[in-house]
């Protein structure tokens, strides 16, 4: 540190040089106690004469800022540091609207919190002990053995070019027509939605989606101040009748999830789908698809996405992530898309965050292409899908409910009989016990009588326990 002193004409070096470790010494960077280079070290160091440094330290001990023990040294004194007390920023009131209104929508501040022993059913994350690590770390070795140093440098904002050529698979695998189609690789659904709303959005827009939804989405529509028009849901996905009622030319955009909706776990069947599909068509209205938990089709034979549907029609936006089944540490999804706007979101991703980690999207292609992801999907499908049986048929049996939604996945949608589902959560904390209030995915502020349990992280002995708790507390709040 004493090398990045630079000496002045016009000025005595040895003023210079007090000023410099003085205030060294006042700030906190020669700590108490510390011991200085010898007169004749630090005079080569500076590049001045033994003399000099002399005087230099002479001038320090006069002001009590060192002393010198005999035959060991000169050492800093201890005294007090300038610790800047005086200027205090008000952060509060410099927070623009829309860090206030992201702060306001956060439900991991201000809804309940898990604590430890709970039977927590917030949670739709994947089961982390069902990952298979080890073929994990054979496609983390296998792709830095083959790729060495590049793949920890810079990547490009569009994605690493063999994960997208496998994704591109993927999507045919689905049934896509893949022409004139590309792929941007982002940061998990979340990063993949804000692309597209502010490449396509302006504040004030018009945008449908299901009433209820997922909840990110709506903080995201929110913060992006969209006119958010909430389509009703029935049995079968989205209420066709309530579309007729609500579409118009002036709607900029849709946003459907098809597959285990979020948060009712529905699947839309083909047919509905098709509909939904030919209506917005007729209105053109572009369609953000959310391919939330496709590879869980456990209950009959897969369905064709949206995009499937679209043929070589460029009208669908494929938003795709593996997050809520595979390593959601690794944030990986995608965005399919018209290859022209493909190419301007790559421009709204690189001014964002440059690129999603290269060394994840590598060692996420490795695992994929080796076969494990085949086999750890078969696996987990019979895991979840006998929790999924479990905890419909426990729910329609225990909670009193007008009905209970779900087709698979990794959580089931409950709307209670004549309860509050906060004061039923309330209840149930105190017997150790968590759910998600269903009012959160409402764009409208209804849904007080629902909730969402999320049953992939429990144990079977774990759901029986805590669905009868909730279905207990929930009869005796309508006894009152």
């Amino acid at each position: 540190m004493f090398h990045n002193i630079k000496l002045e004409q016009g000025e005595t070096a040895y003023g210079q040089i007090y000023s410099y470790i003085k205030e060294m010494i006042e700030n906190g960077m020669l700590p108490g106690g510390s011991k200085l280079p010898s007169t004749r070290e630090m005079a080569t160091i500076m590049k001045v004469s033994r003399n000099t440094i002399i005087k230099v330290y002479e001038m320090l001990e006069d002001s009590f800022l060192v002393y010198t023990e005999k035959g060991k040294g000169t050492f800093v004194s201890k005294v007090d540091i300038n610790k800047n007390k005086e200027w205090h920023i008000n952060w509060s009131e410099k927070i623009n609207e829309f860090g206030k209104k992201a702060e306001a929508l956060d439900i991991m501040k201000h809804e309940q919190l898990y604590k430890r022993g709970m039977i927590s059913f917030r949670s739709i994350a994947p089961d982390e002990s069902l990952f298979d690590v080890e073929e994990l770390k054979r496609a983390f070795l296998n792709r830095v053995a083959l790729e060495g140093e590049k793949i920890l440098n810079y990547g490009y904002a569009r994605g690493y070019k063999y994960l997208i050529e496998y994704l591109m698979k993927y999507m045919e695998e689905k049934g896509v027509n893949t022409k004139n189609k590309e792929i941007l690789i982002t940061n998990g659904f979340t990063e993949g939605f804000d692309i597209v709303l502010s490449s396509l959005t302006s504040k004030g827009d018009k945008i449908l989606c299901e009433n209820p939804t997922h909840n990110t989405a709506i903080k995201l529509m929110r913060l992006y101040g969209l006119d958010i028009i909430g389509l009703d849901i029935n049995e079968n996905g989205i209420d066709l009748d309530s579309l007729d009622k609500k579409l118009n030319d002036d709607i900029k955009l849709a946003y459907i999830i098809p597959s285990y909706h979020n948060p009712t776990g529905m699947v839309m069947p083909f047919e509905g789908r098709e509909k939904l599909y030919n209506k917005l068509k007729e209105h053109k209205v572009p369609i953000v698809e959310d391919g939330f938990n496709e590879e869980l089709q456990y209950l009959g034979t897969h369905i064709a996405p949206l995009a499937a549907i679209s043929g070589e029609e460029n009208s669908v936006i494929y938003i795709g992530s593996l997050s809520k089944i595979l390593f959601p540490g690794m944030r990986i999804g995608w965005i399919f898309a018209d290859k022209e706007l493909i190419d301007i979101f790559e421009s709204v991703k690189r001014s964002k965050n440059i690129h999603t980690s290269f060394l994840d999207q590598a060692i996420l292609y490795e695992y994929m292409n080796s076969g494990s992801f085949e086999k750890y999907v078969k696996k987990v499908r019979n895991i979840y899908k006998e929790k999924y049986e479990l905890a419909k048929s426990l729910s329609e049996a225990y909670i009193p409910n007008e009905y209970v939604l779900g087709n698979g996945g990794l959580h089931i949608f409950v709307k209670l009989k004549d309860v509050d589902a906060r004061v039923l959560l309330d209840r149930c904390l105190k017997r150790g016990v968590i759910f998600t209030p269903g009012d959160i995915f409402y764009t409208d502020g209804g849904g007080k009588n629902t909730l969402r349990i999320g049953f992939s992280r429990n144990s079977l002995e774990e759901i029986k326990e805590g669905i009868k708790i909730i279905g207990e507390e929930a009869y005796l709040i309508r006894g009152r």
